[in-house]
C-alpha cells in the first residue's frame, strides 16, 4: 500500500526566488526539475515544475504556471503549512540564521511534543522546522494518546 510521502506540491510566484529560500537558505537541494509544455491532455501550458531533496528521500516540490489563475495569500498556522523535522541544535541555528538574515523568524514554540520555529517563504506559506523531544514518540502513540477519545470528545461537542 502506500509507503511514504513522495513529494508534496504547491504553487509558487517566481522559481528562483522560491529556490533561493528552500536551497539557499533552507539547505534542500534541488533535485529535479520539469518543464511541462504540454499537458496529458495534449493542451499547450507553460509549467515548471520543481523538486526539493529531504534526507529521508521525500521531496517538497512547486509549480510556477505564469499567467495560470491562483490567490497567493498568507496562511495562518493552522490553516496551511509545512513543517519539516530537525535536529534541535539545527533548530537554534536557523532560529538565530533566520534572524540574521533579515527573514521574519518567530518561536521557539513549546507544542509538548516538538519545540517548533516559523518563517515564512516567497509565496506566503508558512514553514515550520520542528525538533522532537524525548518523549516525542509517547505522545504520538495511539495506543496511550487518546487521540480517538479526544476526536470523538471533539466531534459530539461540536455535533451537540
Amino acid at each position: 500500500m502506500i509507503k511514504g510521502l513522495h513529494h508534496s506540491a504547491y504553487r509558487c510566484r517566481d522559481s528562483e526566488e522560491t529556490r533561493e529560500f528552500y536551497e539557499d537558505f533552507l539547505g534542500l537541494p534541488l533535485a529535479g526539475s520539469l518543464d511541462i509544455r504540454e499537458s496529458i491532455t495534449g493542451r499547450e501550458v507553460k509549467v515548471l515544475h520543481t523538486f526539493y531533496g529531504m534526507d529521508d528521500g521525500s521531496y517538497l516540490a512547486f509549480f510556477e504556471a505564469p499567467g495560470e489563475p491562483f490567490e497567493f495569500k498568507n496562511q495562518r498556522d493552522y490553516d496551511l503549512h509545512i513543517a519539516l523535522e530537525v535536529t534541535p541544535d539545527a533548530l537554534q541555528e536557523m532560529f538565530e540564521k533566520g534572524k540574521a538574515e533579515g527573514i521574519h523568524t518567530r518561536g521557539v514554540s513549546d507544542h509538548t511534543f516538538l519545540h517548533s520555529i516559523y518563517f515564512r517563504d516567497p509565496n506566503g506559506y508558512v514553514i515550520e522546522l520542528t525538533a522532537k523531544t524525548d518523549d516525542h514518540d509517547s505522545h504520538m502513540d495511539p495506543a496511550t494518546n487518546n487521540a480517538r477519545g479526544i476526536l470523538d470528545d471533539w466531534h459530539s461537542e461540536k455535533t451537540a
